[in-house]
């Protein structure tokens, strides 16, 4: 996908009255279909998540599309207007597999620079009648093989912990070739993909084992430019993952204010207390950190900028950490409420828990940083 501006443009770093009008819909529409309750409802669900709501988001108000060419099917913006959807539905813990599908996916696609396959899928995926994931983009060598047969290329391995695994209508594969790591696109189907749900921590992103027994699989971009379609969509992944933990947190801290300023100790709200507020004031400071870390990560992903990997590690590490933050005074300022089964803290502690190592450890993007900032990490000899 070639960048569409030059420069990060001031407007990219600051939300637009577009992106605020946007805001403002979802949140509303969140509101009314994404609560506490409606996430635990849908959680027993075949699909883990509101279909209704999927196909809300995808016809009135485009958000699956958002970041997909118009000459796809999409609304033509971009990145920057699909981080604005993407910290709303973290916000509301929204269950709906947006990451998996619009942003890794979608990106995915357009990052392999295949006309073919993103006329076949992207418009399907704006509409929201395909959802989609990635599987075996994680670091070493992928754990699925391709080779190709008389009726074409199929599909042999297995690959762990797939976003949406087990529901997903397509799944893009890197997969190993005698010509090296290669793109190829799956539609699975129960004869040749075995797909077994994984107990997680964080039920409301669904992971699954992916086994290929022979499925056929259609290649996608070039086999030279594979791998750094895949780098490229992981750090957009972590670019969206920021975003959704800057909402997580932010709906965090929000509940934990209202709470301290209602409950009352010794004839007074508790908020009022000195200590309360130098832990919340922490958690606000780290939490505007890492909007800034968020924004130029967007920012970067919007116009497909070289700054990009540095960009998207380092919203990684801050936004990660400081959601898990965001959700430990959460749990600990509500007090005994806040450790119940019934209270919805634990469903935020776990997004952030599960968040933290979904596209890599925090000292993972530490190192990357390091390494892209050309510091040497060796020991020193004294």
């Amino acid at each position: 996908m070639r960048p569409r501006h030059p420069e990060i443009a001031p407007r990219l770093l600051s939300e637009t009255d577009e992106q605020r009008q946007l805001r403002t819909v979802l949140r509303d529409l969140f509101s009314e279909t994404s609560g506490p309750e409606d996430v635990r409802k849908h959680l027993a669900t075949p699909r883990g998540y509101d279909e209704a709501l999927w196909v809300r988001l995808a016809g009135e108000i485009g958000v699956h599309g958002l970041a997909v060419p118009e000459e796809y099917g999409g609304s033509g913006f971009t990145f920057a207007e699909l981080a604005v959807a993407l910290e709303e539905a973290g916000r509301a813990l929204c269950c709906a597999p947006l990451l998996p599908t619009v942003a890794l996916a979608a990106h995915a696609l357009l990052y392999s620079g295949d006309g073919a396959a993103c006329e076949r899928y992207l418009p399907r995926i704006a509409d929201g009648a395909l959802t989609a994931t990635v599987a075996g983009f994680g670091d070493g060598e992928p754990g699925v093989t391709a080779e190709r047969g008389s009726a074409g290329w199929v599909l042999r391995g297995r690959a762990d912990f797939v976003l949406d695994g087990a529901g997903a209508d397509l799944i893009l594969v890197r997969a190993a070739t005698p010509a090296g790591p290669r793109l190829l696109a799956c539609e699975p189907e129960s004869g040749t993909c075995r797909r077994t749900p994984r107990r997680v921590l964080d039920e409301t992103r669904r992971q699954a084992l992916v086994e290929f027994r022979g499925a056929p699989a259609t290649p996608v971009g070039t086999a030279e430019g594979a791998e750094a379609a895949v780098s490229a969509t992981l750090d957009t992944g972590r670019a969206a993952l920021a975003a959704e933990q800057v909402g997580g947190g932010g709906r965090a801290l929000d509940a934990t204010v209202e709470f301290v300023a209602q409950r009352h100790q010794f004839g007074r709200p508790i908020g009022s207390f000195q200590a309360v507020k130098h832990r919340l004031a922490d958690v606000l400071v780290a939490l505007e950190a890492a909007r800034s870390a968020s924004a130029y990560a967007t920012a970067c992903a919007a116009v497909a900028r070289a700054q990009l990997p540095v960009a998207a590690c380092a919203a990684a590490v801050v936004c990660s950490e400081t959601f898990r933050l965001a959700t430990a005074e959460y749990v600990q300022l509500h007090g005994g409420i806040g450790f119940t089964w019934e209270h919805p803290a634990h469903l935020y502690v776990r997004r952030a828990r599960g968040g933290e190592v979904l596209f890599g450890s925090a000292d993972r993007h530490r190192a990357r940083l390091a390494a892209l900032a050309g510091l040497d990490l060796e020991p020193c000899s004294v």
